[in-house]
């Protein structure tokens, strides 16, 4: 997908938004991958993350709504990604299964740059 396409995407105010949009906008990569994965899956496999994180102490940027938001969507989920240019941040972009509206976004700090 286009990075301008990706970049539509965002009209959320929430801070895993704004911060994956501004590492898109600084030149950050991205992708969104063909196929989808049932909502509820994604729910699971990231509330299992939320909970390593948070064991952790890894710093996430609105993981804990996205889980939510993933579990209340109930439909096919298409998945993307967006990378800080310094490889700091990690963003999950969770799409409807056309790519057309972004259902949430996350974000977690890397600890190995």
């Amino acid at each position: 997908m286009e990075r301008k396409l990706v970049e539509r995407l965002f009209v959320g105010a929430d801070e895993a938004s704004v911060a994956a949009l501004a590492a898109l906008r600084c030149g950050g990569s991205h992708v969104v991958w063909e196929g989808t994965t049932a909502s509820e899956s994604l729910a699971l496999i990231y509330g299992r993350r939320l909970r390593h994180a948070r064991r952790r102490g890894i710093e996430t940027k609105n993981l804990a709504c996205a889980v939510e938001l993933l579990g209340r969507h109930q439909q096919l989920v298409r998945l993307g990604q967006i990378r800080a240019t310094d490889s700091s941040w990690t963003f999950m972009l969770f799409l409807t299964e056309d790519g057309g509206r972004l259902i949430a976004c996350t974000g977690v700090r890397r600890t190995h740059v």
